[in-house]
Order: C-alpha cells, then structure tokens, then sequence
C-alpha cells in the first residue's frame, strides 16, 4: 500500500466515524458534540483542499508528515502549514468552510456556546455571520431565511452539513487517488 493510499484510507475510515457519530449524537440531541464532529470532518476536506493544491513531490511530502505524526512543515524549511492557510484556501472554493470551522472551533473550545442548551449560543456572533451561515445554510439546505439561528432551528440541518462535507470529501480523497494534479475550481 502507498502512503497515498494509506493516507486516504485514513480520511476514509474518520469520515465514517463522524457520520456514525453525528447520527448517535444527533439521535440523543448532543447537538455540541455534533458541531464538534463538523468540525473534525471539515479539518479532514481542508487538509485534503490542501494537498490537491500542491504538485505530488509537495503532496508526498505532506502525507509522509501525517503519517509519521509530524506536524506540516512547507518542504525544506521550519515554516509550519496553519489551519488559518488551509480554511482561507478551502473557503475560496466553497464560500462556507470558514463559517462552518469557525461555528465548529466555538463548541470545541470552552466557550458560552457550551451552554447552548440555557442560551442560544448563535447570540455570540456578528450579524454579518449570523447571515452568512443563514445564506449558507438556505443556499445548500434550503434553510428559511427568516427564521432566527438557533440549536432549535439549526439542529434539523446539522446531519446534513455533515452530509455535504463528507460528500466534498470523498470527491477529493478520490482525486488525491489518481495522483493527478487538477484545478480544484473544476472538481
């Protein structure tokens, strides 16, 4: 087995784990760890957005790191690869993977968000990204934009925003498969 392949029976396998997470999760209204899940699934598809925007000799590089546990560094240099560069770069070709990452850091992290179920944790952010996971989530979900955010009226949608990030994964770890190097404004 390659270490690409190796690598992409890794997203796989994780992939999976968070769809039969999420759908536990959901089933017992852990809505938390649910957006926790998200998160963890979107690190996958950016990691993934990444590589695919490398040539394969920078590809392998990266993969090899992952798996001898080493943290990204760009190829022949101490400068490490942040999540902010891949996020920045997945976001330019989705539009919603920073407002999922950012939604998913705040249940992560110990935050007012935590108390989602006494507080609507969506208070806790700007209108500016209250609108945009509005329009995100109406653009993919056909979430109703005059409804106010809030676990009540997001928890319906959270499985498939987990379904629609799975799903961009899984075009890109095959794409990662056949080792070309392609456009990904065309995937």
């Amino acid at each position: 087995m390659t270490e690409t392949q190796q690598f992409c029976r890794i997203l796989r396998e994780r992939s999976s784990e968070h769809t039969s997470a999420g759908q536990l999760l959901c089933a017992n209204r852990h809505y938390g760890q649910v957006v926790s899940i998200l998160r963890q699934e979107l690190d996958s598809l950016v990691r993934a957005v990444f590589l695919l925007s490398n040539d394969l000799t920078e590809r392998q590089h990266y993969i090899h790191q992952t798996l001898n546990n080493e943290k990204w560094t760009r190829p022949n240099s101490k400068t490490q690869i942040t999540d902010r560069h891949m996020v920045d770069l997945a976001d330019s070709l989705h539009g919603w993977t920073n407002s999922v990452y950012k939604l998913g850091c705040a249940f992560i992290h110990l935050s007012p968000m935590a108390d989602y179920r006494n507080e609507n944790p969506f208070q806790q952010l700007t209108i500016d990204e209250i609108d945009d996971i509005k329009q995100h989530l109406n653009n993919y979900h056909g979430f109703p934009l005059d409804k106010v955010l809030s676990i009540a009226t997001v928890s319906p949608y959270l499985l498939r925003v987990l379904d629609k990030v799975s799903s961009n994964l899984e075009c890109y770890i095959a794409s990662l498969e056949s080792e070309t190097v392609r456009n990904l404004f065309d995937i």
